[in-house]
């Protein structure tokens, strides 16, 4: 028992009488105000259970063991350390020994230590391989920031044969603008087609920079084309309406009969009516009724036949009247689309030919750079957060940096082509 007491007393003292302040690893710790995204760790000698990292969440509040949530944004890490080293003695907390029992244990102010162990990484925008963050270590240059954001993009498109690059991008971009030809004089084809106009509007085309024989293959591939098309839909629509006139024909000779066929069913009631009548008075036989009533069977069949084949005329009319309608409807349905989709496809072409064109400046600028041995400097700024609003500032290679920083890299070079250059010549 007094083996007991004499351990706890002795660790009770060596706790509280360890007075020198634990040495810092912070740079920046005279000036340096702690942000969210900042990470603290807590360390007090002779109590390894007691270490740890605590991170700044994005209220700005570190919650530490024992002492609990800290406002630490905004402050400097000897306020938050002052802060930790006040409140921490006042709490007791329980230490296991080697025999397994717990013993409660209070620490002195300057066993306490609190340093920043991680701080918010800085970001890199603009001409550098490797946009995005890079982690911050004190004594952070830009020059350090963007080599370890892989260089300046230059430098990564040297890593290919700029001269190959180039003559592959030309090839590239020239087969583009033929593309774009294609699909221009598609699109002037498809409008001519919706007007019913046998020839291609070449005013509504801009010239291109493609050879003359190319584009005039182009227009002509295209007029054949449009030509083609116009006449099967004129030969259709003619076949329809040569179908139609038949018809009309058909239909005239059927009214006529079935006038004709009427007419005779009403001459050959009035004869049976004589007949029944004369029949009647004893002055005809029965079987002369009998052929009376025959021919008027007949000629009134004839006649609904004819009225059916009138009607089925009628609609067999109805129904080429219908086609011919039809026809000119999917016709332009079908121009339409096309013609929806031709301008997509135009579009896409621009797009890439923009990439093309972008592409080709920067293997241009590196191409020159390595023939005329170009040293012309990138420029570089920083934008760094202010208490109310941010600042920007001009920086070098050289230029240290702070965690949160954004540094905007922009390569320049008097010899990059504009990227419509290529298009006017």
């Amino acid at each position: 028992m007094r083996n007991d007491s004499f351990s706890i007393v002795q660790l009770f003292c060596c706790l509280w009488i360890t007075s020198y302040a634990l040495p810092t690893t912070d740079a920046h710790a005279k000036d340096y105000l702690i942000q969210a995204g900042d990470t603290l760790e807590l360390s007090v000698a002779g109590a390894p259970e007691l270490r740890q990292r605590i991170p700044v969440n994005v209220q700005g509040v570190a919650s530490f063991p024992l002492v609990g949530d800290i406002e630490a944004a905004g402050k400097s890490l000897k306020e938050v350390r002052s802060k930790v080293q006040e409140t921490l003695p006042t709490k007791e907390f329980r230490l296991r020994t080697s025999e397994g029992r717990e013993i409660p244990v209070i620490v002195s102010p300057q066993a306490i230590d609190v340093v920043i162990v991680e701080y918010r990484p800085v970001y890199l925008n603009g001409d550098v391989s490797k946009p995005g963050e890079v982690a911050y270590r004190p004594g952070l240059t830009v020059r350090q920031a963007i080599a370890l954001g892989g260089g300046y993009d230059v430098m990564r498109l040297r890593m290919n044969n700029p001269f190959l690059e180039q003559a592959n991008l030309r090839g590239e971009y020239e087969s583009q603008w033929l593309e774009f030809a294609k699909e221009q004089a598609h699109i002037a084809r498809l409008r001519a087609e919706l007007a019913g106009q046998p020839q291609l509007d070449r005013k509504s085309m801009i010239d291109l920079p493609i050879t003359k024989d190319a584009a005039e293959k182009i227009v002509n591939n295209e007029s054949e084309l449009l030509n083609v098309r116009l006449t099967d839909l004129t030969n259709e629509k003619d076949h329809l309406t040569r179908i139609l006139e038949k018809q009309g024909q058909r239909i005239g000779m059927l009214t006529e009969a079935e006038s004709k066929e009427q007419e005779g069913a009403r001459d050959d009631s009035e004869d049976l009516n004589r007949l029944q009548d004369a029949r009647g008075r004893g002055l005809v036989p029965l079987t002369r009724v009998a052929e009376g009533k025959r021919l008027l069977l007949y000629s009134s069949s004839r006649a609904l036949e004819t009225g059916i084949a009138l009607t089925q005329a009628d609609r067999d009319r109805a129904d080429v009247e219908r086609q011919l309608e039809k026809l000119e409807t999917d016709h332009r349905s079908q121009v339409l689309a096309e013609l929806q989709q031709a301008e997509v496809n135009l579009a896409e072409i621009r797009t890439r030919l923009e990439a093309a064109s972008t592409k080709l400046a920067y293997v241009g600028m590196v191409r020159s750079q390595l023939v005329n041995g170009s040293d012309n400097k990138p420029e570089l700024s920083i934008i760094r957060s202010g208490e109310q609003r941010n600042e920007y500032i001009e920086a070098s290679e050289e230029t240290e940096l702070r965690p949160g920083d954004v540094v905007e890299v922009a390569l320049t070079a008097g010899l990059i082509p504009k990227p419509g250059a290529h298009a006017q010549k």
